[in-house]
């Protein structure tokens, strides 16, 4: 199989996220391409036989790069078996609400673009400080507090829990296209 990784990053965890991904795609026999989204202007998913669209939450929304693709591809997009993995410090909690909210985000997206994927699997991503302005500070300050109360504002922390990330992207390999 020859699978497309297409990504949307802020600070960067996203990014190695499609990495991992693509390392662990061509363990497993197959080829992967990896894509910023924000350089896929005019790309034709035809080579693709499948597509993993990953994009950071922020705000209660993903990236721009993301929406923008998936409008871009919505004729083209139904027709590959598609994963979303979405990013984001809620996906590190339990909170019934903050799972709900992210449903919303998706099922926002898949409105707004008309592009469903087949799978969404919600990824923790990471808390960087170090690489935040006074705002962003500010406010990832209030969401890692509410999600891990324990943790150092002050420090970086990754929270994808890369062995889980393993089992869905074999999973959704080992599925049979339609």
């Amino acid at each position: 199989m020859f699978i497309l990784i297409g990504y949307a990053t802020t600070e960067g965890q996203t990014a190695k996220i499609a990495r991992h991904v693509a390392r662990r795609i061509t363990e497993a026999g197959h080829s992967a391409e990896l894509l910023p989204l924000a350089e896929a202007g005019g790309l034709s998913l035809a080579p693709y036989d499948r597509v993993i669209l990953a994009s950071s939450i922020h705000l209660g929304h993903y990236h721009r790069a993301l929406s923008d693709f998936a409008a871009a591809q919505a004729t083209e997009l139904p027709a590959k078996p598609s994963l979303l993995l979405s990013v984001s410090l809620a996906a590190a909690g339990h909170e019934a609400e903050d799972w709900r909210a992210l449903d919303k985000i998706a099922t926002d997206l898949a409105a707004a673009t008309g592009w469903t994927p087949d799978e969404v699997a919600q990824v923790a991503g990471a808390y960087m400080p170090s690489r935040y302005d006074i705002f962003r500070r500010f406010v990832m300050r209030r969401i890692v507090a509410a999600q891990d109360p324990g943790a150092d504002p002050d420090a970086d922390h990754e929270y994808t829990d890369w062995p889980d990330l393993d089992r869905r992207i074999d999973a959704w390999l080992d599925r049979p296209s339609a």
